[in-house]
């Protein structure tokens, strides 16, 4: 074969340059990233042996090996795990190919190196060597195959592909090391990296010997970590094996490390991170523990381990009662996996009902990134809804930080009897929605819904304590039962009834065929009119969220809309109307624009700009 020359994926060629030029203070986690990637390349290469022993049994030992040579100025990583061929290296080394990560790439800022910091998330770790090197050199060799392949680049826009040599599978990594990365030529600081970053790696790591009178030396402890006792494993350690394991730079917020025995046995060690992983919206949902039977890893896309509303989780789960050959079918319907995943979700639930009420705002960071996804658990999983609903905070008009459905409970007023809320998509926008004013007037807390989920869940789940939910958005305003400081002037708000008469009935026949109905509002205190929808029909927000996804097939519902009775601009209409019925023509004119405002304010489209622009024209000329 005669070498090839191919260029990087746009996005490559961005992350190259921006590697190459970002002044990012920890170069050092090269070493972590390509260790870490020939430790992963020798598990799978272990799980595959187990229905292909002949791949391994001519080295069966799996280890990584370091090699420096100073006077070449190489640091090589060498290691006999599964190993590539040649469109896997373009694949790999010269793509981005995994769901969400070339839109990060693309957004990445060149000035910033904390973009740098987290390219190992995005599962391209391997070009953090180009901080280092200014050429690297990859020649790897598929199991059960006899060809090999040499990849070369500089990481300035193309990389070649040539045939090679290789004695046996696997991979090696030759790092041709620029004049500022010298350090890393140095016995010493390679021996300290390691035991830093890659200890817990359950294979040794290996330095070749410098000197010909010397020693090959195992650099690490090359145990499983979640075998050891935890009273053996520091901080620094849990933290470095979740930088391994979840492909991460931040530190973990909750560490949870414990062996389960009796009926069935199996060790977690599961991880809830500080940030928020960048496909945590993923539409696959995907699961991200790595399930291990016996220290032998089977595989990072175990579905069944973990339902989707926990998928933030990061770690390892490894059972002594799975079967080492273990296939995918059997996964799926497996007694053992379900009283696993039961036992997982129960610690991982107990565990956040702890740091709730001992970790306010630590809990509260968590919701901020997480809450969403955890609140798919209400409509999903019928056995913990109830957990997970008091685990849940919501934003509410009556507080700047999230809050409990026990803290709305302890706070309801004398002869509230549901839980109000409305839904929608901008937080700032429901705060200053016109259904909410009558009961913010009367001092009734409601809770501000913005996440999609909510509108499922609420499907659902249709009470607390006892008290139902009520979306304010939805059905008559109920609030004679609640009283407020002030008491409404009942006599004034008669007259004003009696008055309203006329203006409705012209409303209603302005509007007939665009809404369901015209009335007055209990609800309003500000604004002139609002849309609601009726007590049988769909909420607002949920129809309209269903429609933007194409999920909702029948015709529009037609919304009521309230009107004031103590706006000025409503009795100013009645008393005009009042006072001289050639009026409706105005009349006509006021009833729709209302209509359009009260959609614009729902952030609906209005239905004829043009009609509405002339009669706003109108309208304002015959003000002046």
């Amino acid at each position: 074969m005669t070498e090839k020359t191919h260029e990087f994926q746009a996005e490559v060629a961005k992350l190259l340059h921006i590697v190459a030029h970002s002044l990012y203070s920890q170069k050092e986690i090269f070493l972590r990233e390509l260790v870490s990637n020939s430790s992963d390349a020798c598990d799978r290469l272990r799980y595959a042996a187990l229905t292909a022993p002949d791949l391994i049994e001519d080295d069966p030992d799996f280890k990584v090996v370091l090699e420096i040579d100073k006077e070449a100025r190489t640091l090589t990583i060498s290691d006999n795990g599964i190993g590539m061929t040649e469109q896997e290296m373009i694949d790999n080394l010269g793509t981005i190919a995994r769901s969400g990560t070339s839109n990060f790439v693309k957004d990445l800022n060149e000035d910033a190196a904390k973009d740098v910091s987290v390219i190992g998330q995005f599962g391209v770790g391997f070009y953090s060597s180009f901080m280092v090197a200014d050429k690297v050199t990859v020649t790897s060799r598929k199991a059960g195959s006899d060809t090999a392949h040499t990849w070369s680049s500089d990481g300035h826009g193309s990389f070649t592909i040539d045939t090679a040599e290789r004695a046996g599978r696997g991979t090696t990594i030759v790092l041709h090391m620029k004049e500022d990365a010298a350090e890393y030529l140095d016995p010493h600081r390679v021996r300290s990296v390691v035991k830093t970053y890659a200890d817990h790696i359950a294979l040794p790591v290996i330095l070749k010997a410098t000197e010909e009178d010397g020693e090959d030396e195992t650099l690490n402890t090359a145990s499983a970590l979640w075998t050891r006792p935890k009273s053996e494993i520091s901080d620094e350690q849990y933290t470095e094996f979740y930088h391994h394991v979840a492909h991460a730079f931040d530190t973990p917020w909750i560490t949870l490390h414990s062996k389960v025995e009796g009926v069935i046995e199996y060790s977690l060690l599961l991880f809830i991170p500080e940030q928020r992983p960048f496909d945590l919206f993923n539409p696959e949902r995907s699961s991200k523990l790595q399930l291990y039977v016996k220290r032998v890893f089977i595989t990072d896309e175990c579905e069944e381990l973990i339902p989707p509303y926990l998928r933030f989780l990061r770690g390892i789960v490894d059972s002594e009662d799975l079967p080492l050959n273990v296939s995918r079918e059997m996964l799926q319907n497996n007694p053992v996996l379900r009283k696993i995943r039961s036992g997982l979700v129960k610690k991982v639930l107990g565990e956040l009902e702890k740091r709730a009420s001992k970790d306010t705002d630590g809990y509260l960071a968590f919701w901020s990134n997480f809450g969403a996804v955890l609140k798919e658990g209400i409509y999903e999983d019928m056995e913990n809804s109830d957990r997970i609903l008091k685990l849940a905070r919501f934003h509410s008009t009556a507080s700047d930080t999230p809050i409990s459905l026990a803290d709305y409970v302890s706070r309801m007023k004398d002869g509230q009897e549901a839980l109000y809320y409305i839904s929608g998509d901008d937080l700032n926008a429901l705060r200053k929605s016109p259904q909410i004013e009558g009961f913010k007037a009367k001092g009734i807390e409601v809770l501000l819904l913005d996440d999609a989920v909510d509108n499922f869940w609420l499907s659902r789940q249709s009470e607390f304590d006892g008290k139902p939910f009520k979306s304010v958005t939805r059905g008559s305003a109920d609030l004679d039962k609640v009283k407020s400081a002030e008491e409404d002037d009942k006599e004034d708000t008669q007259e004003e009834s009696r008055n309203l008469s006329t203006l409705i009935a012209c409303f209603k026949t302005a509007l007939e065929g665009q809404v369901k109905d015209v009335r007055e509002s209990v609800r309003l205190t500000d604004s002139p009119v609002c849309l609601v929808a009726d007590d049988g029909d769909m909420d607002i927000h949920l129809e309209k969220m269903l429609k933007a996804h194409n999920q909702f097939d029948g015709a529009a519902s037609q919304r009521i809309m309230e009107i004031n009775p103590k706006h000025e601009l409503i009795l100013k209409l009645a008393e005009k109307l009042d006072q001289d019925s050639n009026q409706s023509d105005v009349a006509e004119d006021a009833a729709l624009l209302l209509l359009d405002q009260a959609h614009i304010v729902e952030g609906d489209p209005i239905s004829d700009p043009v009609a509405f622009s002339q009669r706003m024209a109108r309208f304002m000329t015959s003000g002046l």
